[in-house]
């Protein structure tokens, strides 16, 4: 930061298991000032506040007129009674995976930025993982992917399904390094602990030809992340447990052809910090964000039609 860029002031809206992280990473991050955060919960925001040295409050509608941008990380079902006010009032906002509740909810968050010239930025933070940024250099037409993400059960997030949970985050993934639209979807889904789907594998075609198989799960022994893509003569595989990125490639020789392996350079950070910080720069230079709202809206689209599939099988 120039000693001509003032700081930016910023701020949190829910302070649970991941806003307690914006608010830690918020108030260590070079050129911005954490001036709140607001959470239902008196006594959670005051504990969050205490730590990162902020003021505690209870309604993000107070905030307005005193921050220039602001993380939401409240329930989904309430990020755009959150969002749209304080984008009304002149507030870009970070706004956690999944976009909103309902595609209606996500255009009315869209439109509420297109009217007031406000940013729109989608907590979509496995864009960020070091592993996933080097994958994505290496990515060049892909043809196939397979893509596994497992997690222990959690109470934390069951009022959505496995797909919005967890798979949300692969959908996003394939959509940005395809780049073409899904042409058909075929989906399984079992409920096995909860109301709702735990664990779903979808297979997705899309109009360049390549295909995913994508498995989530919430329900697993021990964490996996792990994504493979093959492409014309590469083979990649990361691991974001580990942060390790493979490559294999056929490479020619005097006595021919070989398959040569080598381990992809990933950077030491954590993957929230990364999304701030673009975030940051985003609202600085008034650009769009890496993960803005129209392709929020995608990933939440993909991820309905991924359930829809799976209800009418």
């Amino acid at each position: 930061m120039s000693v001509a860029e003032p700081r930016i002031d910023v701020a949190v809206v829910g302070v649970g298991h991941l806003g307690r992280h914006h608010a830690r990473l918020w108030s260590a991050l070079p050129g911005v000032r954490l001036v709140a955060v607001a959470d239902l919960d008196a006594e959670r925001a005051a504990a969050v506040a205490a730590a990162c040295g902020c003021e505690a409050l209870r309604h993000s509608t107070e905030l307005i007129g005193r921050v220039r941008a602001a993380s939401i990380a409240v329930p989904t079902r309430h990020h755009a009674e959150v969002a749209i006010p304080l984008l009304e009032a002149g507030i870009d906002v970070l706004v956690e995976k999944p976009l909103a509740a309902t595609l209606d909810e996500a255009d009315a968050i869209n439109a509420a930025a297109a009217r007031h010239s406000r940013l729109v930025m989608v907590g979509h933070s496995e864009r960020f993982h070091p592993a996933v940024m080097a994958l994505s250099r290496e990515v060049r037409a892909p043809r196939f992917f397979e893509i596994h993400r497992l997690a222990a059960f959690s109470a934390r997030s069951t009022d959505v399904d496995v797909i919005l949970d967890l798979m949300i985050h692969d959908l996003d993934l394939l959509l940005a390094l395809d780049g073409s639209a899904p042409a058909a979807i075929e989906a399984v889904g079992v409920q096995a602990l909860t109301d709702r789907v735990d664990i779903a594998n979808a297979r997705i075609r899309f109009a360049s030809g390549c295909v995913a198989n994508v498995t989530a799960s919430r329900i697993s022994v021990e964490p996996v992340r792990r994504i493979r893509v093959f492409q014309q003569r590469t083979y990649l595989s990361c691991d974001t447990v580990k942060r390790q990125v493979e490559r294999y490639r056929v490479v020619g020789s005097p006595a021919g052809p070989r398959i040569e392996r080598d381990l992809l350079a990933v950077a030491e950070a954590e993957p929230l910090g990364l999304e701030l910080a673009a975030f940051l720069d985003a609202v600085r230079e008034r650009r769009p964000p890496p993960v803005d709202g129209g392709q929020g809206r995608r990933a939440l689209e993909l991820a309905f039609r991924v359930g829809e599939t799976i209800a009418a099988s």
